[in-house]
C-alpha cells in the first residue's frame, strides 16, 4: 500500500495546528526527526507513545500521531506558562517562530501528568535534527507566501486589527465565524460547542445550542474580543487566535496569506464588495419582475447613464438606440409614444439581464446598482440601501436553496449571432464548432485557458472537430474531452504524439460506459487519421486528423 504524500501529510499537520493553535511546521518537524514508531497505516510516527488513559490502539496511525503530538504540545506550552514562562521565551516574535530554548524542551522529551487525559507522551529525540527540519518547513512557507524576513511589525499589527473589530463588524456569518474561532483557539477548546458552551454559560450537553440563533452570539464574542488586547500575553495561542480570525475575516487561504495581508493592509476595515451577492441577488429579482412602469423605466435608464458614464438621460436613451425627442416632445403622437417605450422597455431589460455578466465589481458599476437599489425601493439615502443589501446577504447565505430568500438561479445569456468562419478574434465558448454538432469551443480550449491565436490552429481545431463529429456519431455516446488543444509551452510531461496536440488536431477522450478498446476498434475501420489507446488507461482514446493513417497502442 503506498504511503501518504507529504501534500497529505502537510494536510494533518494544518488542520491539527489549526485545531489546537500550534505552529504547524513544529508537527513537521516532529515527522522528520523522529520518524517512529512504525504504524499500522505503513506510516511512521512523530515520535507520540502511549500515556496515562490513551492505549497503543489510539495512536497508531499517522492521523492519530499527528492529533496527539497537537494535544502534546498545547499540553507542554500550558504548563511552560503555568510555571512562569512568558510568551517570548516560547516564542520569538522577530523570527516569528518557536523560540530555540522551546523547541530544546520539545527534544528533551515530555510524559504528561495523569491530569491531562488528551495529552501523550513525547519521546525525545535529537534538538539539532529537531530544530533544523522546523527551520526548513517554516522557511519554506515563508517563502511560499512571500513573507517578509522579520515579523516585527506582527504583534502590533494583529492588537490594531482585533481593536478595530467592534468598528466594522456586521453581522455577516463568515465574520462570526471568525470570532467564534479566534475564541475557541484563545480559550483552547477542541469544539464549536465547546465554545458556545463557555461563551453563554451553558452546559457543553445543552441541545438548544445546535439551533441557536447565531444572532445571540454578537454581543458575548464582540464583549470577549475587547478583553483580548489587556489580556495578549504573546503565547503562541494567543497569536494564532489572532492569526486565525485574520485568516478568516479577510477568508484568505492560509495562516501565511493572512501574516501578508497584515503587513501590507493592517485594518479589519470591510470591502464593500461584501454586498454584491445582495446586489446580483437584487438585479436579477428586477430583470425578473420589471413591468415597465414608469418609476422603474427611470430608474433602470438612470442606472443605464451611471452604469456607462454618460452625461444626460438624453444621451442614455440615445445609447439606447430611441429617439429621445420623441419623449420629450410636448404633445407627442401616443402611438409613436408607445413603440418608443415598448423599444426602451426591451432595451433596459437586456441590459438589466446581461448585468451578471458584465459586472467586474468596478466601482462606478457598484455604485450604479447601489443607486437602482435605492431609486427602485423609494430609499432615503446611500447608508440605508448599504443597510437593505446587508439584510440581503444575511438571508442569502442561510436560505434553503427552495426559499424565495435563496439567490435566483442564474439566466443562461442568448449566444450571439454565429460568425460565417472563425478566427481567434470571434470564438463563443458555449458555441459548437461544427454547425449543429456537439463539440463546442470550451472543450476545444479547456474553457478558454488555451486559446489558438493564428488562423492556423483555428482552422485544425475546426477540421478535427468535423472528422470527430463523425465519429461521436458512429458511436453513440458523447465525448468527454481530456485534452484537445494545447500549446507547446503549456505541455508537461511526455505524450504520445504532443505536437498534435500543439497544433490543434488531436484529441484525447472517454465515452461513458465504453472501454478505449471499444472505441478504438469501432472508429479503426475507417478513421484516416492517427488512432491510438492506453494500455494503463483502459478507458481513455486518441484520434488526431494527420494525412496519414496511424495506429499505436501505448503499453
Amino acid at each position: 500500500m503506498a504511503g501518504l504524500s507529504a501534500e497529505q501529510r502537510n494536510d494533518y499537520y494544518l488542520r491539527e495546528a489549526t485545531r489546537t493553535g500550534i505552529h504547524k511546521p513544529i508537527l513537521a518537524a516532529l515527522f522528520v526527526a523522529q520518524a517512529r514508531p512504525s504504524l499500522r497505516d505503513g506510516e511512521v510516527g512523530l515520535g507520540i507513545s502511549p500515556a496515562n488513559r490513551i492505549p497503543l490502539e489510539q495512536v497508531n496511525t499517522f492521523a492519530e500521531q499527528v492529533q496527539y503530538a497537537a494535544n502534546t504540545i498545547r499540553s507542554i506550552t500550558e504548563r511552560l506558562a503555568t510555571q512562569g514562562w512568558k510568551g517570548d521565551e516560547l516564542w520569538d516574535a522577530d523570527q516569528g517562530r518557536y523560540a530555540d530554548r522551546f523547541i530544546e524542551m520539545l527534544a528533551n522529551g515530555y510524559v504528561p501528568p495523569a491530569s491531562d487525559p488528551a495529552a501523550a507522551r513525547l519521546e525525545p529525540t535529537s534538538d539539532s535534527k529537531l530544530l533544523q527540519a522546523y527551520l526548513e518547513d517554516w522557511t519554506l512557507d515563508c517563502k511560499t507566501a512571500g513573507l517578509p524576513p522579520s515579523f516585527a511589525f506582527l504583534d502590533p499589527a494583529l492588537l490594531r486589527f482585533t481593536s478595530e473589530i467592534p468598528r466594522y463588524y456586521l453581522g455577516i456569518s463568515y465574520q462570526r465565524q471568525a470570532l467564534l474561532e479566534a475564541i475557541r483557539i484563545w480559550r483552547q477548546f477542541n469544539t464549536r460547542q465547546s465554545t458556545l458552551a463557555a461563551l453563554l454559560e451553558r452546559d457543553e450537553s445543552d441541545p438548544t445550542l445546535a439551533s441557536l440563533d447565531a444572532t445571540r452570539l454578537d454581543q458575548p464574542l464582540l464583549q470577549f474580543l475587547q478583553q483580548i488586547p489587556a489580556n495578549y500575553g504573546g503565547y503562541p495561542h494567543q497569536r494564532e487566535s489572532l492569526l486565525r480570525l485574520v485568516q478568516l475575516w479577510y477568508q484568505c487561504s492560509s495562516r501565511e496569506a493572512a501574516i501578508a495581508r497584515l503587513e501590507s493592509a493592517p485594518t479589519a476595515e470591510t470591502s464593500i464588495s461584501m454586498i454584491d451577492p445582495g446586489l446580483m441577488a437584487w438585479i436579477q429579482r428586477i430583470g425578473q419582475s420589471y413591468q415597465g412602469k414608469g418609476d422603474q423605466r427611470n430608474a433602470l435608464t438612470e442606472t443605464y447613464r451611471l452604469w456607462y458614464g454618460l452625461e444626460s438621460r438624453s444621451a442614455a436613451l440615445q445609447e439606447l438606440g430611441l429617439d429621445s425627442q420623441v419623449l420629450a416632445a410636448s404633445n407627442p403622437n401616443r402611438n409613436a409614444l408607445i413603440t418608443v417605450a415598448t423599444q426602451l422597455d426591451r432595451a433596459l431589460v437586456d441590459f438589466i439581464k446581461r448585468i451578471p455578466m458584465l459586472y467586474q465589481e468596478t466601482d462606478a458599476q457598484r455604485e450604479a446598482l447601489i443607486r437602482l437599489v435605492q431609486m427602485w425601493q423609494g430609499l432615503e439615502g446611500r447608508e440605508q440601501t448599504l443597510q437593505v443589501l446587508l439584510d440581503e446577504v444575511q438571508r442569502l447565505e442561510g436560505a434553503r436553496r427552495d426559499s424565495i430568500d435563496a439567490m435566483p438561479k442564474p439566466d443562461p445569456l442568448p449566444l450571439p449571432p454565429r460568425p460565417t468562419y472563425w478566427t481567434p478574434n470571434n470564438l463563443q465558448m458555449h458555441a459548437a464548432i461544427v454547425e449543429n454538432g456537439c463539440l463546442t469551443w470550451a472543450e476545444a480550449t479547456q474553457a478558454g485557458i488555451h486559446l489558438p491565436t493564428t488562423q492556423a490552429t483555428v482552422d485544425a481545431i475546426v477540421r478535427i472537430a468535423d472528422l470527430a463529429q463523425q465519429a461521436y456519431d458512429r458511436l453513440g455516446r458523447p465525448f468527454h474531452i481530456i485534452t484537445w488543444y494545447r500549446p507547446m509551452e503549456a505541455m508537461t510531461g511526455r505524450a504520445t504524439s504532443p505536437h498534435r496536440h500543439a497544433i490543434g488536431d488531436a484529441i484525447a477522450f472517454y465515452c461513458d460506459g465504453l472501454t478505449g478498446d471499444q472505441i478504438y476498434r469501432t472508429l479503426d475501420p475507417w478513421w484516416t487519421g492517427g488512432l491510438g489507446r492506453y494500455r494503463n488507461y483502459p478507458y481513455l482514446c486518441y484520434l488526431d486528423a494527420r494525412g496519414d493513417r496511424v495506429r499505436w497502442t501505448q503499453a
